[in-house]
This record gives C-alpha cells, structure tokens and sequence, in this order.
C-alpha cells in the first residue's frame, strides 16, 4: 500500500469509529491498525484531519474519500468498506450510525448492493 493508500484507509476506518468519538478500544483498534500497516505517520495524519474539525469530519472524509474513489474499482471499493465493516463488528456490535455511514459511501461508491451481499454472506457464515 502506498502512504496515500494508508491515509484513506486510516481515514476511513477513523471517520466510522469516531463517529460518537473515540473510546479506548477504538484507539486501541486504530493504533493496531496503524502498526499492522506500518502507517504511524498516515495515523497521525488521520487523527489531525479529525481533530481540525471534529463535528464536520465525516463529511469532509466523505468528499475526501469520494475524490479518492474515482481513481479505484469496485472491487477495491469493496474491499475498503468491508474490511471497515468486519474492523468495526469485531467490537461486539456494530452501531447504527457506523452501519449508515459505511452505506452512505456505498451508495456514493455505487456498490451498495454489493456491499450488502457481501455483509449479509459473512453473516450467514457464522
């Protein structure tokens, strides 16, 4: 992955975790997630585009990462929101405002149909 690559992926996973703010799991999930992608510098870089402005971050992420997604095919698309979606079940739960915001990018993504399948085929899997 390059460091744009990890900078969109950190901001992405941040922006659904952080959506009611950061407990210490969720750091810890970040942090965890930064190490595993040796992205310390792309994690900082995440938590300061959060913190410039905490109450619009979802939505400065959102055109952001749509930009981004220009640039991707679906199949990366869909990696992206189902590795967040599975990141964001192992907590225990996954809330409904996290749920909402992975399908709003979906939906801008144009794979929301796609994501659902796959969501609903993990679960079936369990």
């Amino acid at each position: 992955m390059t460091s744009d690559q990890k900078k969109a992926f950190l901001l992405l996973k941040s922006v659904i975790l952080h959506h009611l703010g950061a407990a210490d799991d969720e750091r810890g999930m970040m942090n965890e997630t930064a190490f595993d992608l040796d992205a310390q510098h792309e994690l900082t870089w995440t938590q300061q585009f959060i913190q410039e402005d905490p109450l619009t971050a979802f939505e400065r992420a959102r055109a952001y990462l749509n930009n981004l997604a220009t640039q991707w095919d679906n199949p990366a698309k869909l990696e992206h929101l189902s590795r967040v979606w599975e990141s964001t079940s192992q907590k225990g739960n996954i809330s409904e405002m996290e749920a909402m915001s992975i399908l709003k990018l979906a939906k801008d993504w144009q794979i929301q149909r796609e994501l659902i399948t796959l969501v609903r085929s993990k679960r079936d899997i369990r």
